[in-house]
């Protein structure tokens, strides 16, 4: 049954509360909740449309997570849902959910990247989910946006819970080597990636800047077609991270 009268508007103010709680991430969709399901995260509160049809939808698309969301969904109207986000998302679903605390200690195996300034927040969300699945260590942001925002996270699919992710000045990179993504570096040889390096890439207007460059242990770009002069910042990760992997970085390609 729909929530209603003071329980439906202490809903609204959950959400809308969570959206400027640092300690809290607002999942918007299926998809965003299957991952951080299955990633561990800390789930706060879920909000349906249709609690049935979301207990169908997780065992055609995620048989692993049967029986968890009928037990944690909270059903609602489709007004009141509108009233929790800013769009709705297609799966009729949104949840909130405790970040993953970010700490350098908790940063493994594999490469870092670092995204500096980066500007489009879907981009940042892509970056996640590219990394996420080449098996990166963490993604690491700089500038002023914050890399768990909802729309970074409807990019991602909820994947901020497979790897850490968060921002550059809490990162320590201690003996990771900094390779900088600059169309000016040397060609990008697979088999010199180191399995640890930080990987820095700027944006597709400016690049890297000067004092990132400075500091870099060396240069690399990404081999392309003449007169093609850059690639999204989603479309560069994933060919970098992809190349590592694929040249036995990452062990096995589907490991």
């Amino acid at each position: 049954m729909a929530e209603a009268g003071a329980d439906a508007t202490g809903l609204v103010r959950r959400y809308r509360s969570a959206r400027r709680d640092r300690s809290l991430a607002v999942l918007e969709g299926f998809h965003a909740l299957k991952h951080a399901l299955r990633f561990g995260a800390e789930i706060d509160a879920v909000a349906t449309t249709d609690a049935e049809a979301l207990e169908l939808m997780a065992d055609e698309l995620a048989p692993d997570l049967r029986g968890r969301l009928r037990a944690i969904a909270r059903e609602v109207s489709a007004e009141q849902l509108a009233a929790l986000v800013r769009r709705v998302p297609r799966t009729g679903v949104v949840s909130v959910a405790r970040r993953a605390p970010f700490a350098s200690e908790r940063v493994g195996r594999g490469p870092v990247v670092l995204l500096e300034d980066p500007r489009d927040l879907g981009n940042v969300g892509a970056v996640v989910r590219v990394a996420a699945a080449a098996g990166a260590a963490a993604v690491v942001t700089s500038g002023a946006i914050d890399p768990w925002d909802p729309a970074a996270l409807r990019g991602s699919a909820g994947l901020h819970y497979a790897l850490p992710v968060g921002r550059a000045e809490t990162f320590d990179a201690g003996a990771r080597p900094l390779l900088a993504l600059d169309p000016d570096g040397d060609p990008l040889d697979p088999a010199a990636l180191p399995a640890d390096a930080v990987l820095a890439f700027g944006t597709e207007r400016h690049g890297l800047g000067d004092a990132l460059l400075a500091r870099a242990d060396a240069r690399l770009r990404i081999p392309m077609r003449p007169g093609v002069s850059s690639l999204n910042l989603a479309t560069s990760v994933a060919a970098v991270l992809f190349t590592w992997r694929l040249s036995g970085g990452g062990n096995a390609p589907d490991s």
